[in-house]
C-alpha cells in the first residue's frame, strides 16, 4: 500500500478487537482485497458512538478506511445482512478460525480466495461445524503453501485407494501401509478422498481428519497453545459423564 490509502466498502469480517484509549477499539480484521488489516476504530466504545455494537464478529461489513503505515483508521461500516442468531458452540468455532488467521496470516497480505473458504466456513458452522473446521484447514494450509497431498501415495504415486490404510508423514504426503504401528498419523484411504472431495460426512472420517489437520497446523503455530482449543476442550470435559468404563469411547468435539 502507499502511504496514504482509502479504501471504500472492502467487504470484511472483525476477526477480534481490543480496548484502545479511552473509547476507540483497535480492531483486527479479514478483508478480500487486502487480507488481514489493523485498524483504529475511535469512539467505537462509546454507548452513543457511531458503531457501537457493531463492529463483531460474526457478522459480514463493508468497511471503509484510510491507511497510513501500519495501521489504518476505521471511516464507515455496514452491515451486510441482519446477523444470523449463533450458540456458544458456533461463536468458539468461529473464534479459532479467527485465532488461526491472527496467528498464521501476516498484516496487509490478501488472500482472496481464502477470503472465500472463510466465508462459506462460517456458513457451514449452522450444522456442519467439523465440516466447516477442517475443511478451512485444509484451506489455509493450501493458502499458506503447506498444502496437504491427499490423493496419492507420496512415495509410489499410486492414487489412494478407499479401502487402504495409510500412514501420513507431514510435509510429505500419505504413504500406503498395512496396518497402523507405532506413534504415526494414521487413516484410512476413504478419510483421506473425503478430505480431498471436503465431504466429511462420518464421525470416524472426521476424528482422522482432525487428527491430520491438527498435526499440520501445529507444524506452524509453534509452542504457544491455541486459546480456543483450551476453552472448547474444558467445555468438552465438563460435558463428559462423569462415570466411564475402560470400553467408552473419549473423542471430545473440540477444535
Amino acid at each position: 500500500m502507499s502511504d496514504h490509502t482509502r479504501i471504500l466498502l472492502e467487504p470484511a469480517w472483525v476477526l477480534h478487537h481490543y480496548p484502545y484509549r479511552d473509547s476507540s477499539l483497535l480492531l483486527e480484521v479479514f478483508s478480500r482485497a487486502h487480507g488481514r488489516v489493523g485498524l483504529v476504530a475511535r469512539g467505537a466504545r462509546a454507548a452513543k458512538g457511531r458503531w457501537h455494537n457493531q463492529l463483531q464478529i460474526l457478522r459480514p461489513l463493508l468497511l471503509s478506511w484510510s491507511m497510513r503505515g501500519e495501521l489504518g483508521t476505521l471511516t464507515d461500516a455496514e452491515s451486510v445482512r441482519v446477523p444470523a442468531a449463533w450458540s456458544g458452540r458456533q461463536v468458539l468455532c468461529a473464534s479459532y478460525l479467527n485465532e488461526l488467521l491472527l496467528r498464521l496470516l501476516t498484516r496487509q497480505d490478501p488472500h482472496p480466495a481464502l477470503f472465500d473458504a472463510y466465508e462459506q466456513a462460517i456458513a457451514r458452522l449452522a450444522g456442519r461445524e467439523e465440516q466447516a473446521l477442517r475443511c478451512f484447514e485444509k484451506h489455509l494450509l493450501s493458502e499458506l503453501g503447506y498444502g496437504l497431498l491427499l490423493d496419492h501415495d507420496v512415495q509410489s504415486g499410486a492414487p489412494v485407494e478407499t479401502a487402504g490404510c495409510y500412514e501420513y508423514l507431514l510435509e510429505r504426503g500419505p504413504v500406503r501401509c498395512a496396518q497402523p504401528a507405532g506413534e504415526g498419523i494414521f487413516l484410512r484411504g476413504s478419510s483421506l478422498l473425503a478430505l480431498h472431495n471436503e465431504e466429511l460426512t462420518d464421525m470416524q472420517v472426521c476424528r482422522e481428519v482432525k487428527a491430520l489437520t491438527r498435526a499440520a497446523l501445529d507444524l506452524y503455530l509453534g509452542a504457544r497453545p491455541l486459546k480456543t482449543r483450551a476453552v472448547l476442550r474444558q467445555l468438552a470435559s465438563m460435558a463428559r459423564p462423569r462415570v466411564r468404563t475402560r470400553d467408552t469411547p473419549g473423542d471430545s468435539p473440540e477444535t
